[in-house]
């Protein structure tokens, strides 16, 4: 697999729980970005891909080395009458070129922590983040079997 950097979940706009496998190496031009502002991107440049582009949910951004995918899936929230978007996010290192198959694949592995996560917290107050910390332990485990 190629270098895993992070794994996190994004609802609102907001990181709720997210694992550092690995730093990413700093270079001169790069600065380490905000988990905050981190969760803002990803809720809006996902909101942007599904307006513009008639409901196209996004699945991947490259930089020069580093892919960034995402996975939005529905969950619902104690304080809401509707399900709301939360997004499954993972930063990982890009090394080869056929990126398409590699975030399939992927994908398709992660995939049970998205099921997990909503069978564990549906219907929950998600104002509380600190009930995340735990889960950090799941997101972990299940990259890594």
């Amino acid at each position: 697999m190629k270098e895993l950097y992070e794994i996190g979940l994004v609802f609102r706009g907001f990181v709720l729980v997210s694992h550092v496998f690995k730093n990413i190496e700093k270079n001169k031009n790069l600065k380490i970005i905000n988990k905050d502002l981190r969760g803002a991107f990803i809720s809006a440049i996902n909101l942007f891909a599904k307006n513009a582009f008639n409901n196209l949910n996004l699945e991947y951004l490259e930089s020069n080395n580093i892919l960034f995918i995402f996975k939005a899936f529905e969950i619902q929230a104690s304080d809401s009458n509707q399900k709301e978007s939360i997004i499954l996010y993972s930063l990982i290192d890009k090394k080869k070129k056929d990126t398409d198959k590699f975030v399939k694949k992927f994908l398709q592995k992660i995939e049970p922590i998205s099921l997990l996560f909503v069978s564990r917290y549906s219907n929950k107050d998600f104002s509380e983040i600190t009930q995340f910390r735990p889960f950090q332990n799941e997101i972990k485990e299940f990259t890594y079997t």
